[in-house]
């Protein structure tokens, strides 16, 4: 947190200085470790996160051993809100995907809060609106459209949180993020890398042609911003 106001989460950022100064002293800010487990399904919650930098990924599981991403989340979320109003058991699995620092607040402050304040809990329901859309897209686009514009998406919202071209990322995390297999990843980032698109090396994607992968990439990307621009972006 700075001295001067909110740290860089766009949700506390948004949040009237009367709100932000009901958590200020109870927000403590944490590293995000990667491959730490901030949320487990059917697991209590202890805290909710407002990510500064880094992303976490939301995945669900199947009976089968079977795990896909349905949302990824940065600085323009907070990671358990929706189980936190509600019964504070955690849904689905929040793990971080690429490392940074998160305001940590507890769950009993954040409903607190959220019960004595309008505005802060109109901002939570519009962001929980956002992230059903996020997941609903998701879904959407798993299960109408190739792997290569899946990819597409998925690598731009990993940029726009991460602001780098270069992404720590193996392809046999790709492929379980996106419910794949590892060798549809290779073949899709072979390709694009064979078209100048990205760089591939072990451990790391780099974006070398953003235009073209946005070309790439579906309508689900853009589809999914402007839902996030429209619930959570600050009143005139």
């Amino acid at each position: 947190m700075t001295a001067s106001g909110p740290p860089p989460n766009r949700l506390l950022q948004m949040l009237d200085a009367a709100d932000f100064d009901l958590l200020r002293p109870h927000l403590v800010t944490i590293e995000l470790v990667r491959e730490t487990v901030l949320g487990e399904t059917g697991a209590a919650l202890r805290h909710v996160h407002f990510p500064h930098h880094g992303t976490v990924s939301i995945t669900v599981s199947l009976s089968e051993g079977q795990t896909i991403e349905v949302a990824m989340l940065g600085r323009d979320s907070i990671v358990g809100g929706s189980a936190a109003l509600a019964d504070g058991i955690a849904a689905s699995d929040a793990v971080v995907l690429f490392p940074g620092t998160a305001s940590a607040l507890d769950v009993t402050t954040f409903r607190t809060v959220a019960a004595a304040s309008l505005p802060f809990r109109n901002l939570m329901i519009r962001h929980e609106q956002a992230l059903l859309a996020y997941a609903q897209q998701s879904l959407l686009c798993n299960t109408l459209h190739p792997v290569e514009a899946r990819l597409a998406r998925w690598l731009l919202r990993a940029r726009d949180l991460s602001d780098s071209e270069i992404l720590p990322l193996t392809q046999e995390v790709l492929a379980q993020m996106m419910g794949v297999r590892r060798n549809a990843i290779s073949l899709v980032a072979h390709a694009l890398q064979r078209a100048g698109v990205i760089r591939y090396s072990r451990g790391q994607i780099e974006i070398t042609d953003l235009g073209a992968l946005q070309a790439t990439a579906c309508d689900c990307y853009t589809a999914v911003k402007a839902h996030h621009t429209r619930l959570l972006t600050r009143p005139p």
